[in-house]
């Protein structure tokens, strides 16, 4: 049977999920929270975050779209990394923006804000954000969004090896730009 007809018919998995499969909207409101870290990572800035995650669920329901493998935060990371690669080049050629001053609201566990920690957030998010690109994806996959090495590679489109051996090089510069000289995980 050929390809096309595969795609025609769509393929069961261990599940009995038949694969191409509609992405479902009514679903998407669970993968928010991940997409947001994610973006922040991307970005540097939270509301900047936010803008990207709006413009990323505006893209991705403003038609159907197919999963091939069922991989729903895969897929909106993939559209989060490219609308995010699309609004960098359209940026560039626009004059620079000023930030006004703003401080990301950590609280503690008792509802209490943190500057301390927030203050370690922004500076970890925006030493994040200054990674070069393959670097940066990856730590977003699997530190920000908790992919695995499997689901970051096809997220990114790497090997798992190569995803591996990134976030190794990404962790050691993020511990060296945090002025650490050992790095965990």
């Amino acid at each position: 049977m050929s390809t096309a007809a595969l795609y025609r018919i769509g393929v069961a998995d261990a599940r009995g999920t038949t694969w191409p499969r509609l992405l479902d909207p009514e679903d998407l409101g669970r993968h928010v929270d991940r997409l947001f870290r994610a973006a922040w990572a991307m970005c540097g800035h939270p509301h900047d975050a936010e803008d990207l995650v709006q413009e990323t669920y505006a893209r991705v329901l403003a038609r159907p779209r197919l999963l091939r493998r069922g991989d729903e935060l895969g897929y909106l990371l993939k559209v989060l990394r490219n609308v995010h690669v699309s609004r960098h080049r359209a940026a560039s050629v626009r004059p620079q923006e000023v930030p006004l001053e703003d401080r990301a609201e950590t609280r503690d566990a008792r509802g209490r804000w943190d500057p301390e920690a927030a203050l370690e957030i922004r500076a970890l998010f925006e030493a994040i954000s200054d990674l070069p690109p393959d670097f940066r994806d990856v730590v977003v996959a699997v530190d920000i969004i908790g992919l695995s090495y499997a689901e970051a590679g096809r997220a990114v489109g790497a090997k798992e090896s190569t995803v591996t051996t990134r976030l190794h090089r990404a962790r050691t510069r993020l511990a060296q730009a945090a002025g650490r000289t050992e790095v965990n995980g």
